[in-house]
């Protein structure tokens, strides 16, 4: 099996006797000799020979090396092509959940802004000598203060995000 596992890793590897044989330092001759059963090599030299071929010892030893069947490796390349069209559908949703839940914060800005612009600052006229009014007034106030500033940049980079999520498609 030694014989075997040594011809079918080294064309796995791509790799021609003459080409394994300049790395193992031993002549060509040689490693046809172990190929064919006629010699098997040393301790030492199967040592570097599972290092040529990325394979341990005992795997080299084992009658589990088998050369690659073109069948699996197109079974594989199909595997991956599902798998790519899986992670590509994923991408798309998680773009299109973006996408929406810019679109309804853009919605839920300018929602707030006609709301904001219908009290048209009402609370300003409340009697705030009366301590619960004097809070919710303070408190709508600073809300408007700080939602007119800050608004119109999450605004603006929602909209950008909506188009950027566009191209992508």
């Amino acid at each position: 099996m030694l014989n075997e596992n040594i011809k079918n890793l080294r064309k796995a590897k791509g790799l021609s006797q003459e080409e394994l044989a300049i790395k193992l330092h031993v002549v060509r001759q040689t490693l046809s000799k172990w190929e064919n059963g006629l010699s098997v090599p040393d301790s030492v030299m199967l040592i570097s020979l599972a290092d040529a071929l990325d394979v341990s010892v005992n795997e080299l030893l084992s009658e589990t090396a088998t050369k690659p069947d073109p069948d699996d490796i197109k079974t594989i390349s199909e595997k991956l092509e599902v798998i790519n069209l899986q992670l590509a559908k994923r991408s798309m949703a998680r773009i299109k959940t973006i996408r929406w839940l810019l679109i309804s914060l853009c919605l839920f800005i300018v929602a707030i802004f006609i709301i904001l612009i219908n009290i048209n600052g009402s609370y300003l006229n409340w009697n705030y000598n009366d301590p619960e009014l004097a809070v919710a007034g303070t408190i709508i106030h600073a809300f408007e203060f700080l939602f007119v500033r800050i608004a119109p940049i999450v605004f603006l980079a929602s909209v950008i995000g909506i188009i950027l999520t566009y191209r992508k498609r």
